[in-house]
């Protein structure tokens, strides 16, 4: 009896705890959600054992919140509500507007996500989601982005932010812990972005990830695991793997090389040696570069009193070989090129944590665009890399190909148009041709008229 009261006691403790930690989630909740998605929430909460709900997703699906299998809401409009529209850049009149569209060539025109819609203009917006620890956890980001304008230059990555945001004030100077996505400029750069910040620094990836160029739909997932290592998927493809450790350089190396060695007196780093049995031929330096021709002749017209005395051209010296050049051979006392040891760095400290961030809360897009119309959608942020992928499927993946179809004939309808309008082109050409020689025409008659 003693085991079972105490058994009763802790699932009534557990269940106070949890109706406690469902309220202050349903104030939080209140304060950022309709009345009705609050009951979903909550009630699917209950559904659950006790300590099973944490963060799992944090998704925008046109776009739209999800907590992982917990919660789902789909919202067709009323995106505002969920994002904030930064001021950053408004004083230059340099911001440009976001719109809610589902672009000019898509699979489903119900199916919608945000989209730069002003050239030459910097972009800030961001939303927030419950605070997320991804300690002990897998960090999965993900999110799809289309390049409609066919960028020449401009970004389309998207940043995690951490702890509290002005999001009014959100822009280029705010502090984020990871940015993650496709970059774009002429030929140079062409790249996937994958950056961690740790105090007050950007460590970039050190490997190249090249990223999508076309004007299609794709996807771009960043897996960060508790391991330290990572994936980086385009399109539910793996395109880069490794470790935190050794593909950003985040934490000092651990072994530096010695300050204080210097290369032995004795060492010798030379490879080769002249030879020593190799001896320059006697008259070698008295051979010369050019010799008279043995062939020239005089000319028999040659007047010495008015041409001056003849001197044979010179030709080059077949015996000539260039300056003597001592032959080398191989140093037999060579020790090949000294480098310093290796020591341990004394500011290295390993840091068994160095993929977490405690407080993630906000997801942010800040850009700048030379050609606008870069269309976001379907943000994720969960710790279930299956879930992230199947997510992928069911939105992008469903509608690829009927969006190629859209984009195939969107291309053709444009290259129609451009042929019609060449042909207005010439055909006003032409017209513009007769009419001038209708004018000449006219003239000649004029000046023939009068002279008459």
């Amino acid at each position: 009896m003693a085991i079972l009261r105490s058994r009763l006691l802790v699932a009534a403790l557990a269940t106070v705890l949890a109706v406690a930690s469902i309220c202050s989630a349903e104030v939080y909740l209140e304060e950022r959600f309709d009345e009705r998605e609050v009951f979903e929430f909550v009630m699917l909460i209950l559904s659950k054992p006790f300590g099973v709900f944490a963060l799992s997703v944090f998704k925008l699906e046109d776009p739209h919140i999800s907590i992982s299998s917990l919660f789902t809401y789909n919202i067709q409009d009323g995106w505002e509500n969920r994002w904030v529209k930064s001021d950053w850049k408004k004083d230059e009149n340099m911001a440009g507007e976001w719109i809610y569209t589902s672009g000019n060539w898509t699979a489903d025109a119900e199916d919608k996500g945000i989209q730069t819609s002003e050239d030459y203009r910097f972009y800030a917006i961001s939303a927030e989601f419950p605070e997320f620890n991804n300690k002990g956890k897998t960090l999965v980001f993900q999110f799809s982005v289309k390049h409609e304008q066919k960028l020449d230059c401009g970004g389309g990555y998207i940043k995690l932010l951490s702890g509290e945001v002005d999001q009014k004030k959100f822009g280029g100077d705010t502090p984020y812990s990871i940015m993650f996505g496709p970059d774009i400029c002429l030929h140079s750069t062409k790249k996937v972005h994958a950056i961690f910040s740790r105090d007050g620094k950007n460590h970039l990836i050190k490997k190249e990830v090249p990223c999508k160029t076309d004007q299609l739909t794709h996807v771009y997932t960043f897996i960060v695991h508790p391991d330290a290592t990572y994936s980086i998927l385009i399109d539910n493809n793996e395109k880069q793997t490794g470790s935190l450790y050794d593909d950003w350089d985040i934490l000092p190396k651990k072994q530096i090389t010695d300050p204080d060695a210097k290369k032995p007196e004795d060492w010798d780093d030379k490879q080769y040696i002249p030879d020593p049995e190799d001896k320059k031929p006697e008259g070698y330096d008295d051979i010369l570069k050019e010799i008279t021709d043995p062939d020239a002749k005089k000319p028999e017209d040659w007047n010495e009193e008015e041409d001056g005395e003849w001197t044979a051209p010179t030709i080059p010296n077949p015996e000539y070989k260039g300056p003597w050049k001592q032959k080398k051979i191989k140093n037999p006392n060579y020790k090949g090129k000294w480098e310093a040891p290796l020591i341990d760095n004394p500011d290295y400290k390993d840091d068994p944590d160095i993929y977490t961030y405690p407080n993630l809360r906000y997801v942010g897009i800040e850009l700048w665009q030379v050609k606008s119309g870069t269309l976001f959608d379907n943000i994720l942020v969960s710790d279930d890399p299956e879930y992230a992928k199947k997510f992928a499927e069911e939105t992008w993946g469903k509608n690829k190909l009927a969006e190629k179809a859209a984009f195939d004939e969107a291309e053709k309808k444009k290259e129609e148009e451009e042929s019609k309008d060449d042909e207005s082109d010439i055909e006003d050409k032409d017209e513009d041709d007769a009419e001038s020689d209708s004018d000449a025409e006219e003239k000649e008659k004029e000046t023939a008229h009068d002279e008459l």
